[in-house]
Formats: C-alpha cells, structure tokens, sequence
C-alpha cells in the first residue's frame, strides 16, 4: 500500500501583529506592510466611518426606526482589513456584525437598514456588489459559501470566497460541515472567524478546549493561522496570503481574528450581566482605530487634512442613512406571510386573518 504523504500543520497561539497597541511597526518580518500610501489612509477613513455609521445605526434603533442592530464597534480593523484586499468578484458571506465589510464593498448604509428593518428582501444591492445578504441564523452561511466556492471550481472561475463567522458559529454543526467540505474539495474559500470574546453571553473558552479557533484547523486538514483582529494591516496581509493560496488551488485556510465586541451582542442585550468592566476597559485601550491613527501618525501620512476629510465623508453617510430609513415606508405585516410560498398555504392564511384581527383590535 503506498504511503499516504502529509503536509505537516502547526498554528502558532501568538496572533501575527504588524502594528503594536502604541502604533509602532513590530518585528514581525513574514508579512509586509508595504501598501500604497492612498491605501494606508483608505484603511484609516472606512474604519472611522464604519464606526460613525455604527453609532448612527444604534441611534437609529433606539429611535425605534429598527427592531434591531448588531454593532461591530472595536472589530473594525478585522472587517476592513479582511475585505479591503480582495478582489470585487471575490464572494463575501457575512453574518450579521460586518457593516465594514458593506461599506469596504459600496453597499450603501441605507439599503443595510432595510435589512435590519425587516423588509422582505433583506437589504438591497447586496448581490450586485458579490455579497450575500445578512445571515442571522449562527453558522448556515459557512455552507453557502463553501458551495459558492465548489461552484467556482467547477466553473473554473478566478474567485475566492470569504465566511465571515463568529467564535459562536464554531460550536455550531453546519460550520464543522463546511470546514470538512472544504478541506475535503479543496475549496478556494477562507473561513474567517472573528473571534470577539464573547457568543452573547457566552466566553470563548465554554465553547472550545481546542488552544485556539484556528488550531481546530489541523483537524480538518487545513492551515490555521491567528491574526490580531485591532490591527487592520495584520488582517489585510493575512486575509491576501490566504486568498492567494485559494486562488492558486491550494485550497481553503481557517483564520482567527483575534478582537473584541466593545458594545452588547445586539441593542437588546445588556452586557453588563455578563463580563466586567476592568474587561471591557482592558480591550477598549486596544481599540484598532487610535492604535492605526498612530501608525499613520508615526509614518508621517496622519494629516489635519485627512481627518477633516475623514469627518467629512462619515457626516455626509451619516445624513443619507437617517435619510434613507426614515424615507422608508413601514413595512407591511403581510409581507411575513405572502413572500414564503408562491401560493399562500391555507395555514398561512389563517395565521394572517389572526394577526389582522389583533392588530385591528389595537388599533
């Protein structure tokens, strides 16, 4: 019987960190931080304005304009990072949490809104822009995207496609199933974990004994690598290396974006209950968007100019967003039950005449 050959695998528990908590360049040598300089201040303006936007979205909700919102505070630099070095045609599947993936790829913040206030169609122009909408069940999309990347082998297209999952949707089967998929078919995707401490109200180290998310890696028969999540050029340069080696038929790679969820798990959470304070103020001095202002700052590439244009561009998305939903007409009860099937089943019918009579009752 011939000897199966194996391809060694480690996974290294220290994230690979390019720029230090004080903004100053680490000694790491593997991965260059050479960018064009308009890229290096491109970084730093979509991290601002995904924050600013984040604010307006939590505003939004507490004006009662959404139901609900998902911040992304303090895991800007993993999003940006991560999206900001593929391709347009490279397809993006994120959770819930990734408005600095939307904005990195265009989709404009009000069609977010939609989705998050519950419109039929989940958001708009998330398609034309290679991304799927917002997935809010935990874990699903780690299927869909590893089967978008087995279509794309097939069709011998030059695309790469991205999960974006939390440290939670790890625990979940369907994510076990698309790492197997994956390492199995040799998938040119990346499973991109943001590991943000917490699943709700759940810490990371109930949900795996593994030493790390990206050590499970091994299991499957893939590379694993950590990454600091607060350094937005860390994630850029190792989001490229991994979308490279798919790209070239190397197969998927399972990242760990090591960060932390500066806000509660959604508006309706109260984080309080769970994790401390001396916690959160820990984490919040490793907030990714002092930390780069620094390294820009260091570079000599910071300028009054730059924020000035960077307050700019946040106050005017800022304003089209609270434009767009308050724009926004209400959405229609009967949309629940008429966009399921393509003929409405007579359970369906009764549970609408039911939900009418009560809304016509509070009336």
């Amino acid at each position: 019987m011939a000897e199966l050959s194996q391809t060694p695998m480690t996974v290294e528990l220290q994230p690979v960190q390019l720029v230090g908590p004080d903004g100053t360049p680490t000694a790491e040598d593997r991965y260059s931080r050479e960018l064009p300089a308009e890229t290096l201040c491109w970084l730093y303006e979509t991290m601002v304005v995904t924050r600013e936007l984040d604010t307006e979205f939590v505003n939004l909700q507490r004006q009662g304009e959404m139901a609900l919102f998902a911040s992304c505070r303090g895991q800007e630099a993993a999003q940006v990072g991560a999206a900001a070095c593929l391709r347009k045609t490279d397809w993006l599947f994120p959770q819930y949490r990734e408005l600095g993936v939307f904005i990195v790829r265009g989709i404009p913040p009000g069609n977010v809104g939609a989705a998050w206030r519950g419109t039929w169609h989940g958001g708009l122009e998330f398609t034309k822009k290679c991304c799927a909408p917002i997935s809010v069940p935990v874990g699903t999309h780690a299927l869909h995207a590893v089967g978008a990347a087995m279509a794309a082998q097939r069709l011998d297209e030059d695309s790469v496609t991205v999960a974006f999952i939390g440290d939670g949707a790890t625990s979940e089967g369907d994510v076990h199933e698309a790492l197997n998929f994956a390492a199995v078919f040799t998938a040119p995707c990346v499973l991109y974990v943001q590991n943000n401490q917490w699943a709700i109200s759940v810490p990371v180290d109930k949900q795996t004994a593994a030493p790390s998310i990206a050590h499970k890696a091994i299991g499957y028969g893939m590379p694993g690598i950590r990454v600091d999540g607060n350094d937005v050029l860390a994630c850029y340069a190792v989001m490229a290396e991994a979308a490279a080696r798919a790209r070239a038929g190397e197969g998927p790679t399972l990242i760990e974006a090591v960060t932390y969820r500066l806000g509660p798990h959604t508006t309706s959470d109260d984080p309080t209950r769970y994790r401390t304070q001396d916690e959160v103020e820990y984490w919040s001095a490793l907030d990714p968007i002092p930390r780069y202002r620094a390294y820009l700052q260091g570079q000599g590439m910071w300028t009054q100019r730059l924020e000035e244009r960077v307050a700019a561009r946040s106050k005017r998305l800022r304003s089209e967003l609270r434009d767009a939903v308050f724009a926004a007409p209400d959405v229609d009860v009967d949309e629940v039950f008429t966009t399921v099937y393509a003929e409405t089943t007579p359970a369906l019918e009764a549970q609408r005449q039911q939900l009418r009579a009560e809304l016509a009752r509070e009336a």
